[in-house]
């Protein structure tokens, strides 16, 4: 990332953005389906089952991010920009994630037909919740969570999978996509923190929300082994 210098509260802001995302990646250690791929214990099983769980978050995500872009008005017109752009560029990110899906040998009418888990449910509905209300410059805080995710693991755990289930072709796509290209996402988010922590209200309710998305994502994924 470029160096910004930010106010004093983009700096607060940024600070526990970070605090969030190490005890988040302290959560995702403690998740089975997570433990057994850092342990090399991974199966094609696996990998079929947390495709099929993500595929629901994947598919409403270009939704809550319209959704949110939607609701800001004129005052925020360069932030909504920003979001509306983001939405655009992930709105078909669900079929590279089905055609690895069924580059392991599974069934498109199994992974079109699953139902949201738990935690995706809950996921779901906290984020069009959100990026419902006026001006949700916390939803800053939960898109920073989800494209930290791809910034920062996706790459790794593609590797992570190919080591373990070693099959033929193209199959890890959807994370080597992610891991390629959630840098440059990462840093537009990086640039509008500075536009929406204009004071400490603002600078609490990006955090409130970056923290619970962090957990109900944890949630998403224990629940693939439910």
């Amino acid at each position: 990332m470029e160096h910004y210098v930010l106010s004093e509260h983009g700096q607060q802001c940024l600070q526990g953005l970070m605090r969030i995302w190490f005890d988040f990646e302290r959560q995702l250690g403690r998740v089975d389906i997570i433990a057994r791929l850092q342990r090399g214990q991974f199966t094609v099983h696996d990998y079929q089952k947390l495709l099929l769980n993500l595929r629901q978050q994947v598919v409403e995500g270009a939704r809550w991010i319209t959704r949110t872009a939607s609701s800001f008005d004129r005052d925020y017109a360069d932030v909504r920009a920003v979001v509306i752009g983001h939405a655009q560029e992930e709105h078909r990110d669900y079929e590279v994630l089905e055609q690895d899906y069924l580059a392991t040998g599974g069934q498109l009418d199994d992974i079109l037909s699953a139902p949201r888990n738990a935690g995706s449910e809950a996921l779901h509905a906290f984020l069009m919740y959100r990026g419902s209300q006026p001006n949700p410059v916390d939803m800053i805080g939960a898109m920073w969570i989800i494209e930290g995710l791809g910034h920062k693991m996706a790459s790794d755990w593609a590797k992570q999978i190919e080591q373990c289930v070693a099959l033929e072709g193209e199959y890890t796509r959807f994370m080597r996509y992610h891991g390629e290209n959630d840098d440059a996402h990462l840093e537009k988010l990086y640039q509008l923190i500075d536009r929406v922590c204009q004071n400490e209200s603002q600078v609490q309710a990006i955090l409130r929300t970056a923290k619970v998305v962090a957990r109900l994502y944890a949630l998403q994924l224990e629940e693939v082994d439910g």
